[in-house]
């Protein structure tokens, strides 16, 4: 097995778009393909060499993006070069049959990647693994605003919720939104007050438990 670190590529190839061979309609792959798509995690099937057999909408962009993980003639790539050694480690264990749980962090970002060999059978060596990628922040998350909107939240008090969300304490908070951070405070007890939480922890962790649906494109959104 080869994996290496995704080389310089033009921005006209970063760009372009991934053609991944998709199932028959009215199939059960086909349903599988389509219901995964809508997960806000992106999912990706390789083989034991590393070549992508199928990546969800979420696990596409990431990919077209090519800050951490990148595509290069239909092979997965790590970009960085000292992720490549703990991402290739952690493929040879999917092979032998053995989840790993990796962290890759190329230009500064916080990615975490489990691997998960699929359909395991003793003393095989597996040639299919599950890829799951970083779930996205929970303000790109598709139930994300509905949460905001059923519970009348302003766009600011929204934009505190996402802070939150991120573990970021009240100053910090206040430095992000250049406001005081007795306003801050102000928006945080109007948040538990809509949502009906005994404090920030609650009002977080009900957040944290919505259903990881990925977003609507923007031409869809209602």
């Amino acid at each position: 097995m080869t994996l290496y670190a995704m080389p310089n590529t033009s921005s006209a190839e970063a760009g372009r778009p991934m053609h991944v061979r998709e199932p028959e309609p009215d199939t059960t792959p086909a349903l599988l393909a389509l219901l995964v798509d809508e997960l806000a995690h992106g999912v990706c099937v390789v083989s034991a060499q590393g070549r992508i057999l199928h990546a969800n909408q979420t696990a596409r962009r990431e990919l077209e993006r090519a800050v951490v993980l990148g595509a290069d003639r239909g092979e997965l790539k790590v970009v960085a070069h000292a992720d490549a050694k703990a991402f290739q480690i952690a493929m040879g264990k999917a092979v032998t049959g053995k989840r790993s749980l990796i962290r890759l962090a190329a230009e500064g970002a916080d990615f975490t990647l489990a691997l998960v060999p699929l359909h395991r059978q003793a003393g095989v060596p597996c040639e299919r693994i599950a890829l799951f990628l970083s779930r996205l922040g929970v303000s790109e998350s598709g139930v994300f605003g509905s949460f905001a909107r059923s519970h009348s939240l302003t766009h600011t008090e929204e934009q505190v919720l996402v802070f939150l969300c991120r573990c970021l304490s009240t100053p910090e908070i206040a430095i992000q939104m250049k406001v005081a951070v007795s306003t801050v405070r102000s928006h945080v007890r109007s948040l538990c007050a809509k949502t009906a939480s005994s404090g920030v922890r609650e009002l977080v962790n009900r957040v944290a438990i919505l259903p990881p649906i990925a977003p609507l494109p923007l031409g869809q959104i209602h």
